[in-house]
């Protein structure tokens, strides 16, 4: 069995991020220097694949116990990277380059598929803020391709990611273009997404400031995609702030913060690249049936 595919217990500093570049590749190199070494239990998600077809990978991480499976493989990422771009735009606000409030006009020549948002904001404006909350909530790709360029382009994009230590994630293009596969471009593994999830939203580490965490948490949370994937998958009375992605020809994705009643706070990131003949209803369900083993494993369950 190929390492990436175990359940491994590993030291909580393997993904404790820390704010110099060179700690933080020290960090990353250490949490696959142990998944070579561990022995553990099995996170074994080979049933899953069998039954429904595809390929699975999934990271998860709550304190000190981690587990993967695929978790150094690449997936293309889908939406679930807006959550990351609402997080580069934030990082901008705080350091006094954007502002919340900048109101931007919406052209028609800015419209491509799935627009709920900026479809209806065509001839008036949206705030830098409406952007990012359309962005996560609902998945504006209009919105998303705006922050983008508001930002930079795909170089500032890049530039955002490597700043919190992720020197792999992929940005060639975008929405919708990013969605196709082709070979490593717009892809993420598992185990990268929960480090960048832990460095923005759980280390204390963190650029974010509490505004800035608060309201991406918000819109986070407050999304009303993808309710059969990890939400579905996580005991009754508790709290899931996540990001969907999906390719429209397979690939189904969910990445974010599980928050128990108690307890610390679980990262989790979870990429199926399914079957073209698959239903989106079981791709969601192999979603929430891998976050139930996967919190299992943690002792959840």
């Amino acid at each position: 069995m190929r390492a990436d595919r175990r359940t491994v217990l590993l030291g909580a500093a393997a993904l404790t991020l820390a704010a110099c570049s060179r700690d933080v590749k020290s960090a990353e190199a250490d949490l696959h220097a142990d998944i070579e070494d561990a022995g553990a239990l099995d996170l074994d998600l080979s049933d899953l694949e069998a039954r429904h077809g595809g390929r699975l990978g999934l990271a998860i991480a709550s304190g000190a116990i981690n587990a993967a499976w695929r978790g150094d493989e690449r997936f293309v990422y889908c939406s679930t990277f807006k959550m990351y771009l609402a997080a580069a735009t934030l990082l901008r606000v705080q350091a006094g380059q954007e502002r919340l409030d900048r109101a931007i006009p919406i052209t028609p020549a800015d419209m491509i598929s799935h627009a709920p948002t900026t479809e209806k904001a065509v001839g008036s404006t949206l705030t830098v803020e409406q952007l990012m909350q359309a962005t996560v909530e609902l998945s504006d790709n209009p919105a998303a391709n705006i922050l983008i360029r508001e930002m930079g382009g795909l170089d500032a994009m890049r530039a955002f990611y490597r700043g919190i230590g992720d020197d792999s994630t992929r940005v060639d293009r975008l929405e919708p273009e990013m969605n196709r596969l082709d070979g490593d471009k717009d892809t993420i593994t598992p185990i990268q997404s929960v480090q960048n999830i832990s460095r923005l939203l759980v280390s204390p580490e963190t650029p974010l400031n509490a505004a800035s965490k608060a309201l991406l948490m918000r819109w986070m949370t407050n999304t009303p995609t993808g309710q059969g994937r990890i939400k579905a998958g996580v005991p009754a009375g508790w709290t899931v702030a996540h990001k969907t992605g999906t390719g429209g020809y397979g690939p189904t994705n969910d990445i974010g913060l599980i928050q128990p009643p108690e307890g610390a706070p679980i990262v989790i990131a979870v990429y199926f690249h399914a079957t073209r003949d698959s239903t989106d209803e079981q791709r969601e369900a192999v979603i929430a049936d891998a976050t139930r083993l996967a919190l299992k494993a943690l002792g959840h369950g």
